[in-house]
Parts: C-alpha cells; structure tokens; sequence
C-alpha cells in the first residue's frame, strides 16, 4: 500500500509539473530519492511515465527528466448542443488529436444520434492514430440535467427523447466498455474558464451562458457547485421580464426574453423587420440602427436584473459571458450591464467579462475533467495489473 501511495505521488506531481527530474520530485513530494527511483522505476515499467533525456546547461551533472507518456489513456470530450456536436480526442497530457465538428440534423431520436457520435469518434479515432479500446473516458456535455435516478435529461427540450427513463445509458454505446460522465454542458464550460480562460486563479465566479439557452456555471472555492439535484446554475427560470408567447412554451421566463430567440421577438415586436437571428439584430445595434438599440438595451436590463440576483446570493469575484450572445454581443452589453447593476446591487459589482474561449469552452471543460478522471483510471488499471510483490 505504501509503494502504490507513493507511486500515486510521484505520478500526479508528473502529470503536475510535465518534464522533472528526479532531485524536483524528491522536493515536491518530500519522498527520499531511492523511492523516488523505485517509484520511476514501477512507472515506467507500467508504461505510465518515461524518460525524456537529460537537463542541460546547469553546473554538476545533468539530470534525467521524466514525463507521463501521452498514449498511456486517451480522452474524448463531446459537447452536444442544440445546434452542433462538436468532439475532441486527447492523449493523457491534455494535446488534441483529432477535432470534429458536425450540425445537427434537428428532430434525431436518441438512437440515431448517439450512432453519429459513434461514427464520429471512430473517424477520430483513425485520424489520431487510436483504436476505440485506447479511449479511457469519455465526457458528454448537454443541455438540461441528468436525473441519475431515472437515467434520463431532464429540462433539455432541445434534444427529444432523451427525457425518457433510460435514455441516457445509450451513450454507453458511442464508445462501447468504456466509463463514461454526463455533465451539463454550462457546467463544463465554467470548468473551461477555470482550467484554461478567464477563471484561472479566481476562486469564485459565475459563468453566465446566454445563447440559444442560458444557464449558469458556479464555481466556488475553485470548485464546481452542482447543488443537491444538480440544478444549481438554472437561471433560465428566474422570474426577470415577462414570459414571451412569441417564444417556444417550456422555457423559464429570464430565457424566453433574454435568449437568441428572444432577442429576434423583440426586434419583430418593435417593428425591426428581416432579421432572423440575434446576430443581425446585434450588428443592427452597432450601425446604430434606433430599434435594434431598444432591443439591446431590453437584453442589457434582463441580463443586469439576472445578475442582481446572482450577485447578492454569490458575492462572485468575477462573471463571465459565454455563448453566443455572451461573447458576440459583449461590447455591446457590458457597459450597460455594469451600469445597471450599480443601481441594483448594493454589493460592489465584480468584474463582467466576455469568454475568451469562445464555442470552446464546454469541450475544454469536458476536457479538463476528463482529464483529472482518465489519470486515476490508467494509474488504478496499472496498479491491479502490476505482478504482486
């Protein structure tokens, strides 16, 4: 148990650190340099690490370097949106293999879409020069929550179907025998900002997804808050503006107004004809176009009322903007946004960034996750499978 433990040790400060030697590892895990060595040793014997030649430039000798060798686990990250599935497979340390992207067709059953996420990674798997088997984890991001009680996505009307008892165990089928997590895609997209964005080193932020949908991600104390049903974030239902009947039904009130869809019938509303998406009517904005700048400063007034409420109940340090109003519109929401909430909160308004990360951010963030998951797994797998002694 002693040895596992301290193999545990040395690996996770590689994977940590990326390329160290022996005398770095020794200071950042506290262990002796022979059970440094023996550790090394075992780990390279698993085909978990490896040496990657000497450090040079330094008085004495030169020092062996050690990594984690990259095609010890592989991780596929799929994000599935209401509009595009977008997949992502990565080595062990986190470098992207291969990259897809696809439209969905709209109206697919849970079937006929989980076959195109299987041909999808098996064409990536090909492309990385990987076999299904090599895939380690798999993380799915989506709309609405897992309701891990009945194996069904709840608040997802975007994806049909999948609201059924049991309809998540398909996705076991994208990449058969293999463990798999099912995360809400705004979540992810938080842990995105955290791990790779605008969140790196802030301990409490919210990420505001506003897009075709909106929700939340929360991070506290550097961590993902989920809540108890994993709901936390549900902000689409807050009672902010008026429920749109030009909307599709089944959206909270903050969605139907404040959405893309929203956004367009507003614009309709008001007279703003020939636009169909909330991108037209926010490049409207910009030519200065005296109605689409009613919209905007309709949305900015939703999104301050929304945040109000966030901030009094969070104190976040930090709100980021995602999705594609979040970041496309920014520049034309934050000053007002800002504005706003001074009148409205009595806290000092934190930060209101636009993400940086852009339609990235949630496979990033299934990427990370998938990540920290894959390294215990390979180093569990290794350990059952190492002869006894």
């Amino acid at each position: 148990m002693l040895r596992v433990m301290n193999e545990r040790a040395v690996f996770g400060e590689i994977f940590r650190l990326g390329k160290v030697s022996r005398p770095e590892l020794a200071q950042a895990t506290g262990l002796s340099k022979p059970t440094i060595s023996m550790a090394l040793a075992d780990l390279e014997r698993a085909r978990l690490v490896r040496p990657i030649g000497l450090r040079t430039g330094n008085a004495g000798r030169a020092a062996l370097l050690y990594e984690i060798r990259p095609e010890a686990g592989w991780v596929l990250a799929v994000d599935v949106g209401r509009e595009f599935v977008r997949l992502a497979l990565a080595d062990l340390v986190g470098d992207i293999a291969a990259r897809g992207d696809e439209r969905r067709k709209g109206g697919e059953t849970p079937a006929e879409l989980v076959a195109r996420l299987g041909e999808l990674t098996r064409e990536l798997a090909d492309e990385a020069g990987a076999a299904l088997e090599d895939i380690t984890l798999t993380v799915f991001g989506t709309p609405g929550i897992h309701d891990k009680e009945t194996g069904s996505l709840q608040l997802a009307p975007n994806l049909p179907g999948w609201e059924r008892p049991g309809a998540i165990e398909l996705l076991a089928g994208v990449v058969p025998d293999t463990p798999y997590i099912v995360e809400n895609d705004v979540d992810l997209a938080a842990v995105g900002e955290g791990a790779y964005g605008l969140g790196q080193g802030v301990d409490h932020f919210a990420l505001v997804w506003i897009g075709t949908g909106i929700g939340m991600g929360v991070v506290i104390d550097g961590k993902l808050y989920r809540g108890a049903q994993g709901a936390a974030g549900e902000i689409s239902y807050l009672p902010v503006g008026e429920g749109d009947p030009l909307v599709n039904r089944g959206r909270g009130m903050l969605e139907s107004v404040a959405s893309a869809d929203g956004v367009v019938a507003q614009a309709a509303r008001l007279g703003l004809e020939g636009l169909t998406s909330a991108k037209d009517v926010f490049d409207a904005a910009r030519r200065q176009d005296p109605i689409a700048c009613q919209v905007v400063a309709a949305e900015s007034d939703h999104i301050a009322h929304a945040l109000a409420g966030v901030i009094a109940v969070l104190d976040p340090e930090l709100v980021v903007l995602g999705g594609g109003i979040g970041v496309q519109a920014g520049d034309l929401l934050i000053g007002p946004v800002t504005g706003r909430l001074r009148d409205l909160v009595a806290l000092r308004v934190p930060m209101i960034k636009a993400s940086t990360l852009g339609t990235e951010a949630v496979l990033l963030g299934a990427m990370a996750v998938g990540l920290t998951t894959a390294r215990d797994l390979v180093f569990e797998r290794a350990v059952a499978q190492a002869p006894p002694g």
